[in-house]
């Protein structure tokens, strides 16, 4: 196999795909959902929806995740040493939603606690990983926030899932 390069494709393609279709096509990716959250130096918590998570390592135990520029997090997450990553259930698309819009009072409602790292997290998340940051990495109009995971706590129940721009979950999982 051949890998292809973005400097291969001809200008006709990269003019053709436009941000709409690109948007439309990720949408078609059934991914689960989380929170991240941080602290900022002055002790605030501050955290945002993401759906763009992954597992990296597991020699270190890495996981990625990416966040816009322009959130308004992005000044906290741009300079935290630790964060946290919160697997929501189901039932918890509901607080997705508010960590997703600009301007929210994000830990308004909800049940939150503070984790062992010294980072609000979302209580009773179906999976919690506490994290220090690796490093932060430029993407295009997002940075991606690599963290190395020191604290991992799982429960049992149904993720929420993200497809087509709504949320869902398993049938059976």
């Amino acid at each position: 196999m051949t890998p292809v390069h973005s400097s291969d494709l001809d200008e006709t393609t990269r003019r053709d795909l436009d941000r709409s279709t690109f948007t439309a096509a990720m949408s078609r990716f059934a991914s689960g959902v989380t929170i991240v959250t941080t602290v900022d130096s002055a002790g605030v918590a501050h955290g945002f929806t993401a759906s763009s998570f992954c597992s990296v390592s597991l020699e270190p135990p890495l996981v990625l995740v990416c966040l816009a520029r322009s959130a308004n997090s992005f000044p906290a997450f741009a300079d935290c040493d630790r964060f946290a990553v919160s697997v929501l259930r189901a039932e918890q698309a509901d607080l997705a939603m508010r960590f997703a819009r600009k301007g929210a009072d994000k830990f308004a409602q909800g049940r939150f606690v503070l984790g062992a790292g010294g980072v609000t997290v979302v209580d009773g998340a179906l999976a919690l990983l506490e994290c220090t940051t690796e490093r932060i990495d430029e993407a295009g109009d997002h940075v991606i926030l690599l963290g190395r995971v020191r604290q991992a706590r799982v429960d049992d129940g149904k993720p929420a899932i993200y497809f087509n721009r709504a949320f869902g979950t398993l049938v059976n999982p």
